[in-house]
């Protein structure tokens, strides 16, 4: 099968569950989650391409992505497997479901709907990241300060700086940050896709997140007809960090 050959942080047992993590993120920013998940499931938190420990590549489409993590299940017996995907990853587990849908059981979206956004703030990330000479910044401190004038939310850089690699001395970035900017526009729109998935499908909105908005369903409704939408408490787009508890009950009632 197509696609690049994706890493993995596997625990638990018993049924499949693929975990995809978001834009800029890693499968180790799911360890909490995954651990509790492996107490009824055996999960794959996967790092996409140009993130994590996975290959990098010139381009990713979700098209690409998609293909890649079928590859993973196929390569590993997981089908038909439960899929989660959080942000970039949702859109990612959306496309895998209707482009490949015998891989798929269930399907659970985190705060994202199959819609393109206007997302400015992605490229200010990028820009500034890539800005920075860390061959003259010693500390992981230093770093941060040289963020924080483009970047100003603490919570935000501190999640940002998990893709930085102290190796022997010296700094590095272990996401693509070119390959990403290069394919931005790709990873904020969505493809346009004729078939649906008629599996059940559970979406997890953020209660002070704004990307599902009520103009989605449309979307959602048309591409996934068994769909069910619940809401997060007293969280934004990253509810698996910001309400755990709340997350994981959430999670663990669409997976019955």
């Amino acid at each position: 099968m197509d696609g690049v050959e994706l890493h993995a942080e596997v625990t638990g047992t018993g049924d499949p569950l693929v975990i995809l993590h978001g834009l800029f993120g890693s499968a180790r920013n799911w360890g909490a989650i995954a651990r509790a998940l492996g107490e009824t499931h055996r999960v794959h938190a996967l790092d996409l391409r140009n993130h994590g420990s996975s290959p990098w590549t010139p381009t990713m489409s979700y098209a690409e992505m998609a293909a890649d993590v079928a590859r993973y299940i196929d390569d590993h017996g997981l089908e038909p497997s439960a899929v989660l995907g959080h942000s970039m990853g949702g859109k990612v587990a959306m496309l895998l479901a209707l482009l490949h849908p015998h891989l798929v059981d269930r399907l659970l979206v985190v705060d994202i709907a199959p819609v393109a956004y206007v997302r400015t703030e992605f490229l200010t990330y990028l820009q500034a990241m890539q800005g920075l000479d860390l061959t003259t910044l010693g500390r992981r401190a230093d770093i941060d300060a040289a963020l924080a004038p483009a970047i100003p939310d603490p919570t935000l850089r501190a999640f940002l700086l998990q893709n930085l690699v102290n190796d022997g001395g010296t700094f590095h970035w272990r996401i693509n940050l070119a390959g990403i900017a290069a394919n931005l526009p790709d990873i904020i729109g969505f493809p346009t896709v004729e078939q649906q998935f008629a599996g059940p499908v559970t979406f997890l909105a953020g209660e002070r997140s704004d990307y599902i908005r009520p103009r989605d369903r449309q979307a959602i409704d048309s591409l996934f007809p068994q769909t069910r939408l619940a809401e997060v408490g007293q969280s934004g787009h990253w509810p698996h960090a910001e309400q755990p508890q709340r997350f994981l009950a959430l999670v663990r009632d669409a997976l019955l």
